[in-house]
């Protein structure tokens, strides 16, 4: 149980003791140094609705409340805040067991089975930098879903079906006959750009392109060979990009819409069974009042084409019914920009009639908003072209290297290469996890690359510091008891107990930024316990219990940082 769980209950009970058995506990961390360690906020609500005085009512509830061994200090402040300042003693047994754990002393909750459908690129195409917010968001939420003692499944739903195959499989045919296949396919951007050409200008071309669809649909083995060869080749492009940056994506998480092609027909089958689905000038289509307009019209909700065709809405709801009855999923979370909101919304809500998804599995659309260059624009090259992610990457390693060397000119080419690397893609993986992700931010080199300030750099030198202290310390007794007596010692002790709270936050609500604001107050708050406690020129048990904080801090730094998928270096 976390600290934050314990102390709600605890108030809960003193609210019931003091007659108010149904308000709500709202225990928070304080936000304020000085203002306690935690504050109670529900007494206000309460005392309303009572129409009792705030303050007698918080009275009341603090006499009932019993946070013996926990609190060293509970007190009233302004209308009727309850001000909790936790027990030194409390804090030293809790850090010393979140020392000797794993897991930091992270209680797992009940496990669930959660399914996360993450990066998704579409395979015609090389990754771009509008696939770096759900790749690397998704990887977070995963790594913490894992930690947290989750069955994870990682879903990579590429896109590698459709009718653009069939451009792209006829190409490839002519490109082979003419022994440039394996050269256009080092650029895939390029390969679908001439064949876009070829379809847009040749009559004959497009007419065999759409040959190839038919074909492909239909299973010809012929066709389906050339199509593995594209997919292959525009898979290794992906994993070269996860591969430098650093996810958990492997080509066993590749579950894309090809997947799911045989069992669409089932799936409209089933929902015209069950009178869902309603023909509508020659296509199926789901009627939606939820989602009515304003003059009472039903949204229409296509599940298959007058043609007969498929979208890849239907897919989607043969991927929900699939990790729903094949995975058992309890969770499902699509990590996918804040654009496809309403698709997200209607598909939920068709699978909910549908019986796809029943009401004990969670359906979760993680929006995201979008990476905006300097102009407020979203972000593009200065000719107004994609970037390629993996070019964005190796900038960002170069422009790191640029940095190392000039801060470290004499260190050695390979260590100036593996630091550039942690803090090149540490960077552009913080610059974005370190924001809500419902927000646009604006991506800036000189930002992201500093080490002042919220930034990667500066959380993966704050670690280097602290191992720089076991360097240089000739002894270290793990097992050492911490014993906290300065209000430095306190506050960092204090931070490192929340680590906790803050993971139970980001596993409910996948906001990674509170883990990032969390990992960058822990840094600063070392700092400051850094410069008022010494540690090495601290005697005795003084200067071993400082160093176990300063063990615990490390250790909490690095998962945490782990947990954004960021490298930490022990020298930098």
């Amino acid at each position: 149980m976390t600290i934050q769980q314990l102390i709600n209950q605890k108030v809960q009970a003193a609210l019931a003791a003091a007659g108010v058995p149904d308000a709500p506990a709202v225990v928070q961390p304080s936000s304020k140094v000085g203002f306690g360690d935690y504050q109670a906020n529900g007494v206000m609500g309460a005392a309303k609705a009572l129409k009792m005085n705030p303050r007698e009512l918080a009275q009341k509830v603090v006499d009932a409340l019993d946070l013996e061994g926990i609190a060293e200090k509970v007190e009233i402040a302004g209308p009727g805040f309850i001000n909790i300042h936790l027990a030194p003693e409390f804090l030293a047994r809790r850090s010393e067991a979140a020392l000797k754990d794993a897991r930091l002393g992270v209680t797992l909750p009940a496990k669930q089975t959660v399914v996360i459908d993450y990066s998704s690129p579409n395979l015609a195409k090389e990754m771009h930098v509008g696939h770096l917010r759900s790749t690397i968001i998704g990887d977070s939420i995963a790594r913490v879903l894992s930690f947290m003692g989750h069955d994870v499944i990682r879903q990579n739903h590429v896109g590698d079906w459709g009718t653009q195959f069939g451009m792209l499989t006829a190409y490839l045919v002519e490109t082979q006959q003419t022994g440039k296949a394996g050269m256009e396919l080092g650029d895939l951007e390029t390969f679908y750009r001439n064949a876009k050409i070829r379809f847009d200008e040749s009559e004959d071309f497009a007419n065999r392109a759409r040959e190839y669809v038919v074909r492909l649909q239909g299973g010809d083995e012929l066709v389906l060979e050339l199509w593995r060869q594209f997919v292959e080749v525009s898979l290794s492009h992906c994993q070269a990009v996860y591969d430098k940056l650093g996810v958990m994506l492997t080509r066993d998480d590749v579950m894309g819409e090809s997947a799911y092609n045989d069992d669409l027909a089932t799936v409209v089958n089933e929902l015209t069974e069950m009178g869902i689905v309603t023909d509508s000038e020659g296509a199926k289509v789901v009627f939606l009042p939820e989602f009515a307009d304003q003059d009472g019209n039903p949204a229409a909700y296509i599940v298959q084409k007058k043609d007969g065709g498929f979208l890849y809405s239907t897919t989607d709801l043969g991927a929900v019914r699939y990790r729903v009855r094949k995975l058992n999923a309890d969770r499902i979370i699509y990590v996918v920009d804040a654009r496809q909101s309403l698709h997200f919304q209607q598909m939920f809500t068709t699978c909910r009639k549908a019986g796809f998804a029943p009401d004990n599995v969670v359906l979760e659309h993680i929006a995201f908003g979008t990476m905006m260059g300097e102009d407020n624009k979203p972000f593009k090259t200065r000719s107004g072209g994609t970037v390629k992610l993996i070019e964005l990457l190796n900038e960002s390693e170069e422009r790191a290297l640029n940095l190392v060397g000039e801060k470290n000119p004499d260190l050695a080419v390979e260590a100036k290469q593996q630091i550039a690397h942690a803090v090149g893609i540490g960077a552009v993986k913080y610059a974005d996890l370190s924001k809500s992700r419902t927000s646009d931010y604006i991506f800036n080199w000189e930002n992201m690359l500093s080490f002042e300030g919220n930034t990667a750099p500066y959380l993966q030198y704050a670690y280097t510091r602290v191992q720089s202290v076991f360097r240089k310390a000739e002894n270290y007794d793990a097992s050492a008891a911490i014993v906290i007596s300065e209000p430095a010692e306190k506050q960092l002790a204090v931070a490192l107990a929340q680590f906790e709270d803050v993971l139970v936050t980001v596993a409910d609500g996948c906001y990674p930024h509170h883990l990032s604001q969390y990992l960058y107050s822990l840094a600063q708050l070392f700092s400051r316990f850094y410069e008022a406690c010494p540690i090495l020129k601290a005697e005795g048990e003084v200067r071993a219990s400082r160093l176990q904080l300063a063990a615990l801090t490390a250790k909490t730094l690095k998962t945490g940082m782990d947990l954004l998928g960021i490298e930490v270096l022990d020298a930098m």
